[in-house]
């Protein structure tokens, strides 16, 4: 041990853009910060902050078209930058392991988890194989993964994306390294998923006496695990302190937008909107039933996703659509564009039947529908500019071409708050939070009445998401354009949806205004997403696993029956001879929201709402609360 404590000293780091031929360009400018041995320090920030560049330098390394260009970096008593090529292979995997956001992309899917698992300690020599075999499962136990001892024969595919993640984290633990990097490993996971995987890292932390870097944008996230915080911008550190300083006493403004950013505000219903309750509806979805695959004899496909659901959007509204991965989300919007089939039910665009086949539909159709994806870098075309991108829509609706076109792209970037200048610009050169404002004003360039938005902030930071929520809503006024609006975010569909839809399985299981879904009671399965969302406070995710994430008891085999309630096999509020004998019937709760549940409003109010010591009440996903299992 260094005689001051630090495990990681990092002085006058500097980090630049590398072009051959062409003067560098500083990114990292003169970053200075220890780590303490056995500490948790999170580097926090938008995207283009540094957080990940300085988080790569302590392995030595710097991403293609980078380098490290000054300042000194020492883990232990290993000068990283005077290492050889073979010293930072030593040092990587083993001194210094790296736990990246996508466990997909760090997985070869043609050999065993254990094989991958296990290859880092076989290359430094730390374990024999039977040895680091055993060790594999001792943290397959540790991070709480189903069957340890013998989920390493599976192989990638054949483990979800929370196990999956957990998983790269053994692999980057079975070397015992001194320090462990996490960069945004859960940023792709739902919220449930979320906390089973934040559970399961700060138990292996705190069990091994981890010392950690901890990448994140998510402040609520970084609140969990973190001792200390260092707070990034335009490759500068802004403000560095306590986590508890960072979040409840911030001192830089820009530390303070990251607090704000944090929890939406939602937005005040329009007068337009409320003119719209009594028009007819732009968009009914009736008993629709869709899926992939072959379809049978009667016309079913072999994988049903949607089932008999049912969803109104009336002019000017934003209608929110919430649930896990899986849960259909995103199918109902490629149903309503008609990107999938429908297998049963119907659509009616302003009272009149829509074709669920595209090919069966009109260009006017395509125009009143548009839809906004969820990665940008995958929905625009890298090499076209942004002029071109937008005048494509343009002509195709429009017919307009030439000075006409020029001139309406420039009012489109002014709409969606990006500059003139940017039309010549080729879209792979923007960053993220421009790229889906050009996504989202190609939408606009067809004059919609319908946008049906697919996660569109998810791959966002908290900042950007934010604003471009913000953005939305200003649209929504301007132009009386109406949302589906898709996320597994708690916070953002109440700050923007007038109607919430809550999908489990396929199949809604809770319908209402935000109102009706901003409090206690819901049904169980919304109680869930609603606790499952991280505060900003420390110590939260210590009391989630007594609030939401407890063991089951067994119920009856026939909780596979797909006529039963789809949500059986998680829900602790589960009657045994009732639920997985019978299906649930929709009942409607005083607040107006209308529930697939067996439970009556009291029975989810007790359940969800629980006096406290001074003697008022709170909702269970409060701190304050412990729910006892029924």
């Amino acid at each position: 041990m260094r005689a001051n404590g630090n495990l990681v000293e990092v002085r006058g780091l500097r980090v630049a853009g590398h072009r051959p031929g062409e003067p560098d360009t500083t990114i990292v400018h003169d970053i200075d910060f220890d780590i303490a041995r056995g500490e948790v320090l999170a580097l926090i920030g938008e995207s283009g902050s540094g957080k990940t560049t300085i988080a790569l330098s302590l392995m030595g390394h710097a991403r293609g078209g980078c380098r490290i260009t000054g300042g000194s970096i020492r883990v232990g008593d290993t000068d990283v930058r005077a290492l050889s090529a073979k010293g930072l292979a030593a040092l990587r995997g083993r001194k210094v392991a790296y736990i990246a956001q996508s466990a997909a992309a760090a997985f070869n899917p043609s050999r065993t988890i254990m094989d991958q698992v296990i290859e880092s300690a076989l290359i430094h020599g730390t374990l024999g194989k039977r040895a680091a075999q055993a060790k594999a499962i001792e943290l397959f136990r540790a991070l709480a993964l189903p069957e340890p001892e013998t989920i390493g024969r599976r192989y990638p595919h054949q483990v979800s994306g929370g196990q999956l993640q957990r998983l790269m984290a053994a692999m980057a633990l079975i070397t015992d390294p001194e320090l462990v990097i996490f960069d945004e490993p859960t940023t792709a996971l739902d919220v449930t998923t979320q906390i089973d995987v934040l559970q399961a890292f700060k138990r292996v932390i705190r069990q091994y006496g981890m010392t950690a870097v901890y990448v994140s944008h998510d402040l609520a996230v970084v609140a969990q695990m973190a001792d200390r915080i260092v707070v990034l911008s335009d490759g500068q550190i802004r403000e560095a302190g306590a986590t508890e300083q960072i979040l409840h006493a911030p001192a830089h403004p820009y530390t303070q937008s990251l607090v704000a950013a944090v929890t939406p505000v939602a937005s005040e219903a329009t007068a337009t909107l409320e003119a719209s309750q009594t028009s007819a509806p732009l968009l009914e979805v009736r008993r629709l039933t869709a899926g992939y695959g072959r379809k049978d004899t009667k016309g079913w496909p072999a994988k049903v996703i949607l089932n008999e659901v049912d969803l109104v959007i009336r002019r000017g509204q934003t209608v929110g659509v919430i649930g896990e991965s899986g849960s259909g989300k995103t199918t109902i919007a490629k149903v309503i564009a008609g990107l999938v089939p429908i297998a049963g039910g119907s659509l009616l665009l302003d009272g009149e039947p829509l074709a669920g086949d595209l090919n069966r539909r009109t260009r006017e159709q395509f125009r009143r529908i548009q839809i906004v994806f969820q990665n940008a870098d995958t929905a625009l075309n890298p090499v076209h500019t942004v002029e071109r991108t937008l005048a494509r829509p343009l002509k195709f609706y429009h017919g307009m071409k030439g000075e006409a076109a020029r001139r309406r792209v420039a009012e489109l970037l002014e709409l969606v708050r990006l500059p003139a200048a940017l039309a010549q610009r080729r879209t792979g050169e923007l960053s993220g939070g421009q790229k889906q404002r050009v996504n989202l004003a190609r939408a606009l360039a067809a004059e919609p009445d319908l946008i049906l938005c697919d996660e569109v902030t998810s791959a966002l930071d908290t900042v950007v998401g934010a604003a471009i929520l913000d953005l939305l809503r200003d649209l929504q006024k301007k132009l009386g354009v109406s949302y589906l609006f898709i996320t597994h975010d708690i916070a953002k569909v109440r700050a923007i949806s007038d109607d919430i839809v809550v999908l489990y399985a396929g199949r809604c299981i809770e319908t209402g205004d935000r109102d009706a879904l901003s409090a206690p009671p819901y049904h169980p399965y919304s109680h869930l997403l609603v606790s499952s969302a991280p505060e900003l406070r420390a110590g939260w995710l210590d009391e989630a696993s007594e609030r939401c994430h407890q063991t089951l008891a067994p119920i009856g085999s026939s909780a596979d029956d797909p006529e039963l309630c789809t949500f059986l096999a998680r829900c602790p509020m589960r009657i045994d001879g009732v639920c997985n004998r019978t299906a649930p019937t929709p009942r409607t709760l005083a607040n107006g929201a209308q529930v697939l549940c067996h439970r009556g409003e009291d029975e989810l109010e007790r359940y969800q709402i629980l006096p406290l010591a001074d003697g008022t009440t709170a909702d269970a996903s409060s701190p304050r609360v412990t729910v006892q299992q029924q």
